[in-house]
């Protein structure tokens, strides 16, 4: 019998591509231009990528276990992929913030505040903001670039991924129909 990787290997193999990826995709946006990092569209490019990258390395291990998966092992293996890449994102992070740029949490936290007074402004509720409270909401972004922050994060980021990995395992799920009777 050929020798099948399990899906936690494969998720562990495909986990260690995406947060590789992940990592390049955020040093290169920064190079570019970072406060491209704190912007809505960027991140929703990446997600898709992300999502991408991911469907397809699910639908090579479904074929390298012979064509058929079902969604039990679809899950683990989306699921297993992604807290990986994002533990590998952690560490990218921390080296950005806090090795190749220190002052960027700082420029990020700024252009978060920008985006968010400038929606603010759009209800109608920027005037009614007190000094304390913008304070209170940079503070708030500041807090998310610690290390502290980032694995506090992460554990919020287990429920997105736990969604994620169902609905990449309903694609990439597929039944043997010769198997019904």
């Amino acid at each position: 019998m050929e020798n099948q990787q399990t899906p936690v290997k494969a998720g562990l193999n495909a986990g260690l591509i995406l947060g590789i990826v992940s990592v390049v995709l955020t040093f290169l946006i920064y190079f570019i231009s970072p406060e491209s990092l704190a912007s809505f569209s960027t991140g929703m490019v990446i997600l898709a990528i992300f999502l991408g990258a991911l469907i397809f390395l699910g639908i090579q291990y479904r074929k390298s276990i012979g064509g058929f998966m079902d969604f039990g092992t679809g899950f683990k293996f989306a699921f297993i992929a992604l807290i990986i890449a994002g533990l590998i994102g952690i560490v990218g992070n921390f080296l950005l913030y806090n090795v190749v740029d220190p002052e960027l949490p700082g420029v990020l936290v700024e252009a978060q505040l920008e985006t968010t007074m400038a929606m603010m402004e759009r209800f109608g509720a920027a005037d009614a903001m007190t000094p304390e409270q913008i304070d209170e909401i940079r503070n708030g972004a500041a807090s998310n670039f610690t290390l502290v922050g980032q694995l506090k994060g992460f554990g919020f980021a287990l429920i997105f991924y736990g969604i994620v990995a169902l609905i990449v395992a309903a694609i990439i799920k597929k039944r043997d129909k010769s198997l019904d009777y």
